[in-house]
């Protein structure tokens, strides 16, 4: 039977269970947002900038089972969503790309939007796809799908020209979804090994990252099994519960808080699970790794890239540990309740935040006092969207995360803007759980304007606003080696004037006294399907020990001249002004 390419396309992402499609109608793809717009399964949602379009789609893929799938214009809407497609690439988050195309029937160049989409997004995805016949469309979206969520998950773009969208043509027979089996390739002895390793050392420790994120079971059985503490870079916060006594927070070399340095330091065997051990979650490689590691990814390009693994296990995290634990238990008795670990993380964790929160931030808001609140007010499950910035070290900090896939985050790509239009996303996909965002004002500005899509789809969100007024990650970094903080002042902005543009409700905090009923208030309003603007004017003036210790490496990574020429430089013009 010969049908129009726009409708063989949206069988095919019927078939393959979307349920959302992310984007803006153009010229190019009129034909496939027709055929969404008959669609009983698909949700088509208009958003102001394909930027939001491909954050929203990520957004939907890391807090539940649906696929991020965009529908977009070529040439400027891929350019526009080039951000959400790098952030997911790097990330690791399946997404599906669906693109138009310029004619491809035609004999005539210089068409409208017409680039190679395919050379300028092949570093950004996975893959391409240029269909060029009716019936490749089923199956190269089906392939599409299959390579987004294989191996490390990622996006993928397809293609599809106008001509085929618009014209009817051999659909083909229509296959089965394609199945995702999930890879365990690691070495029955390669497992043994790192089973012996771990049962001989006498202080292990584990790293986990968001490749761990559907083995929490198995990782909270091998802590408990070793007595080993547990610590989770950036992006994987969620993957190991905060309410733990094993747990200790991000990171765990200089940059780490004092509950992950102490309880590392003498780390003799570690197991590193679903990380690259990339820039930021070693706190710009400033840990300290020992020599008895046992790494386990489902990628192994990562294997001995940053540091030298002694066990490398390939696979996905949660068939690889369910090994490991069968072999530790097979092995091995488990070890008693370390009380005395336990009990030292516990008073370092109150300790930090009593630091905190004696800290005076003047008539400002305290983080502390903010973080507390929240933690206070919200259910374990809800989900935590947070944006790159300052703000992002302080929610890792000061912000326990307790369920797995609960708190998301741009990591490596470190895409600014990311938090207001991720939480839509996250917010389809779990329309029954408390979302909200945490986001600096910044970032905020960035893409603040997709709050009314949120207002039209009835989406009850609340984005809690860091204002200070500055870009104020990349200014402390400024302010020691400079002695000045050039273009990183943002100048006078108001978030109530954003609100009532955007349709969203409008709560000014001002100090810590206010900060309870604020959060109460903005909860209520989001409960009935109204998107809420929390502005909260925040104390920077203390830093985080990731920012600390982050810098503080990277000084010491700086060949001594120039570490000469930097202090020489930041004294002069502390003297001169």
């Amino acid at each position: 039977m010969k049908r129009t390419g726009a409708w063989i396309a949206v069988r095919a992402l019927e078939a393959l269970g979307i349920k959302y499609t992310f984007g803006i109608p153009g010229v190019h793809n009129t034909e496939l947002y027709d055929e969404l717009n008959s669609s009983a399964q698909i949700t088509p949602v208009l958003v102001t900038h394909e930027g939001g379009a491909a954050f929203m789609a990520d957004g939907m893929s890391r807090t539940s089972d649906l696929t991020g799938t965009l529908v977009i214009v070529p040439a400027a809407g891929a350019t526009h969503a080039a951000s959400g497609i790098g952030e997911a690439f790097l990330d690791g988050v399946p997404m599906l790309v669906i693109c138009g195309g310029i004619r491809t029937d035609l004999d005539k160049r210089y068409q409208l939007h017409e680039l190679d989409q395919h050379a300028f997004l092949k570093p950004l995805t996975k893959a391409t796809f240029l269909v060029t016949r009716h019936e490749d469309i089923v199956p190269t979206l089906f392939k599409a799908w299959e390579i987004a969520h294989s191996g490390e998950p990622g996006p993928v773009f397809v293609e599809i020209p106008v001509n085929l969208q618009m014209f009817p043509g051999d659909a083909g027979d229509m296959p089965l979804p394609p199945l995702i089996a999930k890879a365990q390739r690691a070495a029955p002895a390669d497992i043994r090994s790192a089973a012996e390793m771990l049962l001989a050392a006498r202080h292990p420790a584990l790293f986990v990252g968001w490749g761990a994120r559907d083995a929490s079971h198995e990782i909270r059985a091998i802590a408990e099994f070793l007595q080993a503490p547990v610590a989770t870079t950036l992006q994987g916060l969620s993957v190991f519960s905060a309410a733990h006594p094993l747990h200790t927070g991000f990171g765990f070399g200089a940059a780490a808080v004092p509950a992950a340095r102490n309880a590392f330091a003498d780390c003799d065997c570690m197991l590193a699970v679903g990380t690259r051990f990339a820039e930021i979650a070693t706190g710009s490689f400033g840990v300290t790794v020992p020599p008895n590691l046992i790494h386990a990814d489902i990628n192994p390009a990562v294997f001995n890239a940053n540091y030298p693994a002694r066990v490398s296990l390939e696979g996905d995290a949660r068939a690889v540990l369910g090994l490991l634990l069968e072999e530790l238990q097979h092995l091995g008795t488990a070890r008693p309740a370390n009380a005395e670990l336990q009990q030292r993380i516990q008073r370092d964790k109150t300790a930090y935040n009593e630091e905190w929160l004696r800290h005076d931030s003047g008539d400002k808001v305290n983080p502390a006092v903010f973080f507390n609140a929240l933690r206070t007010a919200v259910p374990d499950n809800a989900i935590t969207v947070v944006d790159d910035g300052n703000h992002t070290y302080l929610t890792a900090e000061l912000f326990p995360v307790r369920c797995p896939k609960t708190l998301i985050v741009p990591t490596d790509f470190n895409s600014m803007g990311y938090a207001v239009p991720a939480a839509i996303g996250a917010k389809l996909a779990n329309p029954e759980r408390e979302v909200f965002a945490i986001v600096g004002d910044g970032a905020f500005t960035m893409t603040c304007m997709e709050i009314v899509s949120a207002t039209r789809l009835g989406l009850g969100l609340v984005y809690y606003v860091f204002h200070d007024g500055e870009l104020s990650q990349i200014a402390q970094a400024q302010e020691i080696p400079f002695n000045r903080k050039p273009c990183t002042a943002l100048g006078a902005i108001d978030f109530n004037g954003v609100a009532i543009a955007t349709g969203a409700e409008y709560i000014r905090v001002a100090s810590n006294s206010e900060v309870p009923q604020a959060i109460a208030r903005a909860r209520e309003l989001a409960a009935v399907g109204r998107p809420v603007i929390v502005d909260l004017i925040m104390d920077y003036s203390k830093r985080t020990a990731f920012t600390q210790g982050a810098v503080k490496t990277n000084f010491k990574r700086l060949p001594l001249a120039q570490r000469l020429r930097m202090v020489t430089r930041a004294v002069t013009r502390k003297i001169t002004g």
